[in-house]
Formats: C-alpha cells, sequence, structure tokens
C-alpha cells in the first residue's frame, strides 16, 4: 500500500529528503508522495523513513492503493535494477 501525507501536514521539510525514491514533492499547498514511486521504503529500510520522521504523524497508508510486500519490493526492483 502506498503511503498518503493529510492535510495536517505542516510543511516541516523533514520527510522529502528522507525518502530514497524520491517520491515525495512539495504539492500545491503540503507534500504530496507519488504512489508510483512509493515502495513504502521495502528494499531499503525495515519502516517508511517518512513515517518515522514526521513530528505530527500525517503520514499514513492510502485506502486507495494497497498493495502486497512482494509487489512493493517488485516496485523497488523495476525503479533501481536494469532487469
Amino acid at each position: 500500500m502506498a503511503l498518503i501525507i493529510n492535510d495536517r501536514c505542516i510543511n516541516c521539510d523533514m520527510c522529502e529528503p528522507e525518502c530514497p525514491n524520491d517520491a515525495i514533492t512539495m504539492g500545491a499547498k503540503i507534500y504530496v508522495i507519488d504512489h508510483e514511486k512509493c515502495t513504502e521504503c521495502v528494499g531499503h529500510y525495515d519502516q517508511p523513513t517518512c513515517v518515522a520522521v514526521c513530528p505530527i504523524d500525517c503520514v499514513k497508508p492510502d485506502p486507495d492503493r494497497r498493495e502486497t510486500e512482494e509487489a512493493l519490493y517488485e516496485k523497488f526492483v523495476e525503479m533501481h535494477f536494469e532487469i
């Protein structure tokens, strides 16, 4: 499942530099996560780094984008390795 940043985001700039997939960017008002790039850090870390560094707990699972850990790992491999 990809992650989303909800409207409680205060634009603290903590999450963007932590994302190993460059999935987080500044949106119109708050940071947003590109679901095509988000692997919840599968392949990189044990837990999503954006969740770990968010001081107000506004990074949540996206209920509209449910993915298995295997699917997240496949996405990681496709983005970071030539197949």
